[in-house]
């Protein structure tokens, strides 16, 4: 891919039938979470999720999907998970183009803080968000929605951003 992949991405909402694709982009791109057994979402999970906010898909100037991430919109606090982008597509700055443009979104929609929750077995993503604004606000329970590996103990790190 062409590294000025990341000044080329058209954003949307997914869609119903978006659900495929999404499912294999997001079960590579958290492939890496070794700590969890099976897969990270599926069809129903993934609807499901849907149902509670929106999917932002990124697409590429050829409308290839290089990545998504899950908003919620609570009123004066928004919520951000699941960003996951195409293993093949990585270290371009997707990412943090991805959550500026939902940090935007949000942000239009009446949001004040933004929310996010990083596993505390992702030690590297928590420097990566202070890096983009964000702050520790605290710990929380993680409820997975897979099983966790035998002895492997997980709680969410809560950090959030001012919008």
């Amino acid at each position: 891919m062409d590294p000025t992949l990341a000044s080329e991405l058209h954003y949307r909402i997914a869609a119903a039938d978006d659900i495929p694709s999404l499912v294999a982009m997001i079960n590579a791109a958290f492939s890496i979470e070794e700590f969890l057994e099976g897969t990270r979402t599926d069809p129903e999970r993934l609807a499901n999720v849907m149902t509670n906010g929106e999917m932002l898909v990124a697409e590429d100037a050829a409308g290839r999907l290089v990545g998504t991430l899950f908003m919620e919109n609570r009123g004066e606090r928004g919520y951000l998970g699941m960003l996951a982008v195409d293993p093949a597509a990585q270290r371009r700055g997707i990412a943090r183009r991805m959550t500026t443009e939902a940090e935007r979104r949000l942000r239009a929609a009446g949001c004040k803080v933004v929310e996010i929750i990083v596993l505390n077995m992702r030690p590297e993503l928590v420097p990566l968000y202070c890096s983009w604004g964000f702050q520790e606000a605290g710990t929380t329970e993680f409820k997975p929605s897979r099983a966790v590996k035998q002895g492997v103990q997980i709680h969410g790190i809560r950090m959030e951003k001012s919008l």
